[in-house]
């Protein structure tokens, strides 16, 4: 059945995603004389930068997320429709939800990316990865039940797999979420366990790379680096992840392999495009990358139809400096905007200039008063970093009263070091990870 849009209106745009890009698309229609549907499996947008501080006890999900009613209450030209888009017919120009049929004259396409674990998908059991709200809650399950599992343990060796923390994947996720167990670890649960002493704790952060935040300028990684050295990380670079069995994580580096008995595998090594590129790829014939995204036109459209727009972590957008455009949420916030325009202009018999993404630099926080920022000309560290890191997520949260919500807890956490969202949940009690087998070992260097 057709889900209630008006036959009358001028114009029909289908949104699938209400991520950063779908979300800045829909507002940019919103004084267009159009009718927005906008479609997602969940009911809120998720600011997805920040879900590290979800994992580590900073902020709960409450505060990094807007339900997408209240965002588009006052838009009203905009319906809100929770499903999930199982097919498009791009020759009748519908999309389907399970039983129910949206037609569109434009479709958007913003559905963002998954984990990848590059032909490894048995490893996300045993190492999740950091792209939802469900997995930062069992990410910091795991974190947070990974100490509490160590204050009960007697077994030495068994006691040192608990307070080992592995992190796959030196941008800036795994960089984030390294220094933040480490404050936690050596800063913030230093004086709330008996039976262990926190600062025992090991973190490790693997990057296949020669440095970390291979996104940024050398100078800037290298202070990345220091300042996660200062603050207890082990980096490994040139580093391999070619074995994950239980509690053993097996890495090879500089033609050596070791393994590490480490109870809490974080993953944050790569991504691929979500499953709607496939569909896309099936019904239209556009092409994919390797990672799965959808290769897009210069005005972020797939070929063949100009109607039909792929934008932010699922487009390889290439025709810009002959690479594709990163990940992040800044590119998928301009395409969004970009394409809203490009619809109002058409609409007026009228067209834009090809997408150019204005690159606003890129950021990273590593810990208390210490971050690393590059603005292109301008390059920071340290406290000025971190206080521009601050400044910067606040105004991209998009709800005010969550904007002081986070400007409160980040004060708090500030003034006392503590950290009030450490709740284990996600299951009915604790749960030790599952492993192939029960050995238990020192860290140990075979060759290869």
């Amino acid at each position: 059945m057709a889900v209630g849009i008006n036959k009358n209106a001028p114009h029909q745009v289908v949104i699938i995603g209400g991520g950063f890009g779908g979300l800045y698309a829909a507002k940019g229609l919103n004084a267009a004389n159009v009718n927005v549907t906008l479609i997602d499996k969940r009911n809120f947008h998720l600011f997805q930068p920040l879900l590290y501080q979800v994992a580590t006890g900073t902020l709960s999900p409450s505060d990094i997320s807007a339900p997408l009613r209240s965002v588009f209450s006052k838009s009203k030209n905009t319906k809100v429709l929770l499903g999930e888009v199982s097919e498009i017919d791009p020759k009748a120009q519908q999309v389907i939800l399970g039983d129910e049929i949206v037609p569109y004259d434009t479709l958007i396409v913003a559905t963002g990316a998954n984990h990848s674990y590059f032909g490894k998908d048995h490893w996300e059991e045993v190492a999740p990865g950091l792209k939802t709200v469900e997995d930062a809650i069992e990410m910091r399950r795991r974190i947070f039940g990974a100490f509490e599992a160590a204050e009960k343990e007697t077994d030495p060796e068994k006691r040192r797999a608990w307070l080992s923390f592995v992190i796959v994947g030196g941008g800036p996720t795994g960089v984030e979420l390294a220094g933040a167990i480490a404050e936690l670890a050596y800063k913030t649960l230093k004086e709330d366990f008996r039976s262990i002493d926190t600062s025992e704790t090991r973190i490790l952060l693997l990057q296949g790379g020669p440095r970390i935040l291979p996104h940024m300028v050398p100078e800037l990684s290298a202070s990345a680096a220091e300042s996660l050295q200062t603050l207890g990380v082990e980096l490994h670079t040139h580093t391999r992840v070619t074995n994950i069995e239980g509690d053993i994580v097996t890495f090879k580096q500089d033609n050596e392999f070791t393994e590490i008995a480490s109870k809490t595998i974080l993953w944050a090594a790569g991504v691929q495009g979500s499953p709607m590129g496939k569909v896309l790829a099936e019904t239209t014939g556009v092409e994919r990358d390797y990672s799965g995204r959808v290769i897009v036109e210069p005005d972020l459209s797939i070929e063949g139809y100009d109607n039909i727009f792929v934008i932010g972590d699922l487009a390889n957008f290439s025709h810009q400096d002959a690479k594709p455009l990163p990940g992040v949420a800044p590119v998928a916030k301009q395409q969004g905007e970009y394409v809203g325009k490009l619809i109002r202009r058409r609409l007026q018999g009228k067209t834009l200039p090809q997408f150019h993404y204005n690159d606003v630099g890129s950021l990273a926080m590593i810990g208390q008063n210490l971050a690393v920022v590059d603005l292109s000309l301008i390059k920071l560290t340290g406290f000025i970093a971190w206080a521009f890191w601050l400044l910067v997520h606040i105004y991209f949260l998009i709800e005010f009263d969550t904007k002081l919500l986070v400007v409160f807890q980040w004060a708090w956490n500030y003034i006392t070091r503590n950290r009030r969202s450490r709740l284990i949940t996600g299951r009915e009690a604790f749960v030790e990870p599952k492993t192939v087998n029960d050995r238990v070992q020192e860290p140990s260097v075979t060759s290869p």
